[in-house]
């Protein structure tokens, strides 16, 4: 698939990497203008948001012209500059996003999995768990394809309403690997 990858910071470049060696084509954007959001929007079967979620409202601006009917994916932490969040349970960051971009098929993932175990989905040889949420099915299927691809375990978490529940999974990560000091090498993994 063409992946237009928005964001090229820590997240975007490791999904980036994941699937161009699955043998996706990837195309980045990003607010250095060298590589114009833009263009990667436009070029992508599927996007992929990387960025800040503080830059919601502008960049939904900028991609909204690209995204009738594409999948677009939510890996964004709605964290504000305090290291907060900044939307609680009676709505989400992707839910927002879904707002913003009303002809788009959001979906959120992966945002709960930290950025150097994102390329291969996997930790100590072992698949994490990639909690895929949508309302829209063939957003949630392309995401599962995806999370396959990339050797992650995936597993449909519901609609887009469960990002609720997966925004705040992240602050448990983050809170267990930098606050109790278990680092990056730490991820989730759904036994069935």
């Amino acid at each position: 698939m063409r992946i237009g990858m928005i964001g090229k910071g820590n997240v975007g470049t490791a999904l980036g990497k994941g699937l161009a060696a699955k043998g996706h084509e990837v195309r980045y954007g990003h607010r250095d203008r060298s590589e114009p959001v833009e263009a990667a929007a436009q070029f992508g079967q599927v996007i992929v948001l990387a960025v800040p979620y503080r830059e919601a409202g502008n960049v939904a601006k900028v991609i909204s012209p690209y995204v009738t009917d594409k999948v677009v994916v939510d890996v964004t932490n709605v964290l504000g500059t305090d290291g907060k969040l900044m939307l609680g349970f009676d709505t989400s960051g992707a839910e927002e996003w879904q707002r913003l971009l009303p002809k788009a098929k959001v979906a959120k993932a992966f945002n709960y999995v930290f950025a150097k175990n994102m390329t291969s989905g996997k930790l100590s040889g072992q698949p994490l768990t990639a909690f895929i949420a949508a309302d829209d099915q063939t957003a949630k299927r392309t995401v599962i394809g995806l999370a396959k691809d990339l050797g992650f375990d995936p597993i449909d978490a519901g609609g887009l309403r469960a990002s609720r529940y997966l925004e705040p999974l992240a602050m448990m990560l983050i809170e267990l690997g930098f606050a109790m000091g278990m680092g990056t090498s730490i991820g989730f993994r759904l036994v069935k």
